[in-house]
């Protein structure tokens, strides 16, 4: 018989896994999304997040409470008389009176392997620590950080040149299908759940904009993983000083150069910059402002000398 859900999302991650419940037959009694929130040039208009604009296309009710932890909200939660709730990258704590409100609990999925990657940026963090695999985990909640119990998990492997976006977007599929087969097993009793192992526990804490500035003294290998593990959002980027102002350039993907020198330092033509060892050179970037491109076009219309300092 199919479930009584309610939903709880926010960002385009969610979406796959919202539709998947969808095509599973179950019901959907309620939507719990982030507020809309400002955007624009002034920041006049308020825009919807993904989770909502589909929710609504679909004709689900929507809700966005700013906190879950008053009485009101809680007691709104309760009434929907859901079995379980599916969380995917909500954004906000589920205190104990909401994650013990659905009969069947709350599930999450979460874009590593845990117990490693438990936080905000798992993503990012494995591609930035250069992970050879990571993968998705559909866990059921309890009170401590992405700490309860695994319902299923499943390990896909990580290329040395995968960005983030490209990542984001396999997980964000793979997360959906095993939502739908937790959840099917969930419907017939059937769902059997282990707890993570004590051992290998990392944090992915959220990215802070001091992190996204590149430090070229490192090794080679470090840059091209940051640089990789930022993209394409919020991004990784240097300066560098055009007519007495300095011009930001985010990197969005790089590949190992050849060459060595002063980390910082522009090699040659084809954009290889020197690191603390060996050097990388930019495969595609984007000026403050404007589009992402080749750094082929890029250097076409901007007059880049070896020699010149990147900061």
């Amino acid at each position: 018989m199919p479930l009584r859900l309610i939903f709880m999302g926010t960002p385009e991650f969610a979406v796959p896994t919202l539709e998947k419940i969808v095509a599973c037959d179950h019901q959907v009694v309620a939507v719990y999304t982030r507020a809309p929130r400002p955007a624009g040039r002034r920041g006049l208009e308020l825009t919807p997040s993904p989770v909502e604009r589909e929710a609504r296309r679909l004709g689900f009710p929507v809700f966005t409470p700013g906190t879950l932890r008053d009485p009101e909200a809680q007691a709104t939660f309760a009434a929907h008389d859901a079995q379980a709730a599916v969380v995917v990258a909500y954004g906000l704590i589920l205190p104990k009176p909401i994650l013990d409100a659905p009969r069947l609990g709350c599930f999450n999925v979460h874009a590593s392997l845990l117990p490693r990657w438990r936080g905000a940026a798992p993503i990012n963090r494995a591609l930035m620590a250069g992970d050879a695999q990571t993968g998705v985990t559909v866990m059921q909640m309890e009170a401590g950080l992405d700490t309860g119990p695994v319902a299923t998990a499943e390990s896909v492997p990580v290329g040395p040149d995968l960005t983030a976006g490209e990542l984001h977007d396999r997980l964000a599929r793979l997360g959906a299908d095993l939502m739908g087969r937790a959840l099917g097993d969930l419907e017939r009793g059937a769902l059997t759940l282990q707890p993570q192992p004590a051992a290998g526990v990392t944090y992915a804490a959220k990215i802070d904009r001091a992190e996204t500035r590149i430090d070229w003294r490192r090794p080679w290998r470090h840059v091209h993983d940051h640089i990789r593990g930022l993209s394409p959002f919020p991004g990784a980027w240097f300066e560098f000083a055009a007519d007495g102002k300095p011009v930001r350039v985010k990197v969005l993907r790089t590949t190992e150069g050849q060459g060595g020198g002063e980390p910082g330092v522009l090699l040659d033509d084809r954009c290889t910059i020197a690191c603390g060892e060996g050097a990388i050179r930019v495969v595609e970037l984007q000026r403050a402002g404007g589009r992402p491109m080749a750094a082929e076009e890029f250097l076409r219309g901007t007059a880049l000398e070896p020699g010149l300092r990147l900061d």
